[in-house]
């Protein structure tokens, strides 16, 4: 412990033995882990309180954004826009042009000095990296290219180590904040140029992370209206309604109008369709039954056409703002846990006019029947194993390269072509040679079997390779899995005095709402339906309804979900119907 205060001190001087003293306590609890990267680096990480402080990489020390949260002036800081912090997170480094440039103009660093990343408007850190080039020549640059090699990220692996809290708001300096006023008259002045002039003409426009600057302008200039909605939430709300009322007059690009539509239909749905009581909430859900519900006449919601591209992407530009949390309580399958109801936004936000409490009402009906589900396109796929990777690599995949059956089957037949392994006697055999022997028989039948049928090729084949399936949900980004999808569970279950009750379970794996079932299943046989937790597990529920409905139950997730029959198990356990005396 004194050996690491001293490494600390050596390699952040401008703490102080105060500070020092505080952020390794003598007698309270300092944990050491060892990890891995994904670049096979050996990682130590050093936990205080539950969070990890700092971690050692080829015995330099670096702290993680914890410790930037509670010292945030530890390291010269550069800001970014809010939407680049997704492709930090993903493993992109941070590049010049996504860099903005204050007033005041840049800290003095030298190449290969160790920077804190914040995000325009908070002086909390939300990444930290090592600058590749000093800043004389950033600027002598033209602020082009690579600016930063980013090592640790808020909402990372490491940062999953910890309490997964979210950066605090720490009001920029006053350098800062009134360069951001500045940089907002000028922006919302017509005939002026901001600090930087990016060009956004699609032909000139230069990409960060595959995260277009054009992008990046829409989404910063509506990410800037809520952030600032802390010192003027109910002024910025009203502004924002009149610009979408006014939408047929303005002369916003149809993708600002896009980002203006979703933010109006969000807050919309938030304040009139959600209650506390429907959390937790299918993220799918709350855009299907919820949003759109919400939409103007006339209209029509559409990602894609956002400066978004993906409701998870928005839904996080929403959680950065605080007005709600998101997890995911299922692998692969996100519900909206918390809603902070008493944020200044979704208090400002006024409903637009021709949204009458009938229409309303109308709407949670047609929400009840679930009229809007559309069954999810599951899609098995394969991916390379290690034992797989001889058969695979002439091909030029790797392990854990991600493919479909009918790709496995052209790059099997390629292979047995290109090294002449069929049968001249019998076509409908494979000889089998050394790679094939190694990969697809087991030892017990190595010296047994010198060819194989082509079903039987294939299919061993298919054994062999791990397991993956592909969920695309409607209106939604596909979505890999490991494993086999499991399928929705029907089980009947007996309870004390002969009773019966039929549990459904895994219903989120298919975009469907626990809830909503439930209660579509008591108004359909006029019996108690409750929600469950599922023994054993944390955050999974499940359906519980009195008597055997399995009858009813198919015919609700077979004829009207559409669902198909081999994702479903267990509706051979229906009840037998005997013959009318």
């Amino acid at each position: 412990r004194r050996k690491l205060r001293t490494d600390v001190a050596a390699a952040f001087p401008n703490l102080s033995a105060e500070q020092l003293a505080e952020f390794i306590p003598n007698k309270e609890e300092l944990n050491v882990i060892k990890i891995h990267s994904h670049k096979g680096e050996a990682i130590t990480v050093y936990m205080n309180n539950r969070n990890p402080i700092l971690f050692e990489i080829e015995k330099a020390l670096y702290p993680t954004v914890y410790m930037l949260w509670v010292y945030p002036d530890l390291l010269p800081a550069f800001s970014t826009w809010p939407p680049v912090l997704q492709k930090l997170a993903g493993g992109a480094d941070l590049m010049l042009p996504g860099v903005v440039v204050p007033s005041s103009g840049f800290p003095q660093v030298e190449r290969g000095t160790l920077c804190a990343v914040t995000l325009l408007g908070n002086r909390a850190p939300v990444a930290v990296a090592v600058a590749t080039m000093s800043t004389a020549e950033m600027l002598a640059a033209g602020m082009k290219g690579k600016g930063f090699a980013v090592l640790h990220t808020y909402m990372d692996h490491l940062w999953e180590y910890g309490d997964k809290s979210y950066p605090p708001t720490l009001a920029p300096l006053v350098t800062d904040s009134a360069e951001k006023e500045s940089a907002e008259d000028e922006e919302e002045m017509e005939g002026k140029e901001p600090v930087i002039s990016f060009s956004t003409d699609p032909s000139q426009h230069v990409d960060v992370g595959d995260l277009s600057l054009k992008e990046q302008d829409s989404c910063a200039i509506l990410m800037g209206k809520e952030e600032l909605s802390e010192d003027r939430g109910a002024e910025t709300a009203e502004d924002a309604n009149t610009e979408v009322q006014q939408e047929a007059e303005d002369s916003r690009t149809p993708q600002e109008q896009m980002d203006a539509l979703f933010s109006q239909c969000f807050f919309h749905a938030l304040k009139c369709k959600v209650k506390k009581s429907d959390l937790p909430l299918l993220t799918s859900t709350f855009l299907r039954s919820h949003m759109f519900s919400c939409c103007p006449a006339g209209q029509q919601l559409d990602i894609k056409k956002s400066s978004y591209k993906k409701f998870s992407k928005f839904l996080q530009c929403m959680q950065h703002q605080k007005i709600l949390q998101v997890k995911e309580l299922n692998k692969g399958v996100e519900s909206i846990v918390e809603v902070d109801w008493k944020h200044p936004d979704v208090k400002a936000f006024a409903v637009p006019e021709g949204f009458s409490s009938a229409s309303a009402a109308q709407d949670s009906k047609s929400e009840d029947r679930e009229q809007v589900y559309h069954a999810p396109e599951i899609i098995p796929l394969y991916g390379v194993s290690t034992k797989m990777i001889p058969l695979f690599q002439e091909s030029g995949h790797r392990k854990g390269s991600i493919l479909s059956s009918s790709e496995v089957r052209n790059i099997i037949i390629n292979y047995v072509k290109t090294n002449e392994l069929i049968d001249e006697t019998n076509k409908n055999f494979v000889k089998v040679n050394a790679i094939l022997c190694d990969c697809l028989l087991d030892k017990s039948e190595q010296d047994e079997i010198s060819n194989l049928k082509w079903d039987d090729l294939l299919s061993r084949c298919l054994e062999r390779l791990q397991p993956l399936h592909q969920v695309t949900f409607f209106g939604q980004e596909p979505i890999v899995r490991k494993g086999n999808i499991e399928p929705i569970n029907i089980a009947i279950a007996q309870r004390s005095s002969n009773k019966k009750v039929t549990i459904i379970k895994n219903l989120e794996l298919y975009g469907l709402d626990p809830q909503c079932v439930a209660n579509i299943l008591q108004q359909k046989v006029q019996a108690s339906a409750t929600i469950t937790p599922v023994p054993g597990t944390k955050d999974r529920v499940q359906v519980q309804i009195q008597g055997n409905q399995i009858h009813h139950l198919a015919k609700m997730l077979l004829e009207e979900y559409q669902l198909p029959r081999k994702y479903i198990q267990g509706l051979e356990k229906a009840p037998k119907l005997g013959r009318k005396k």
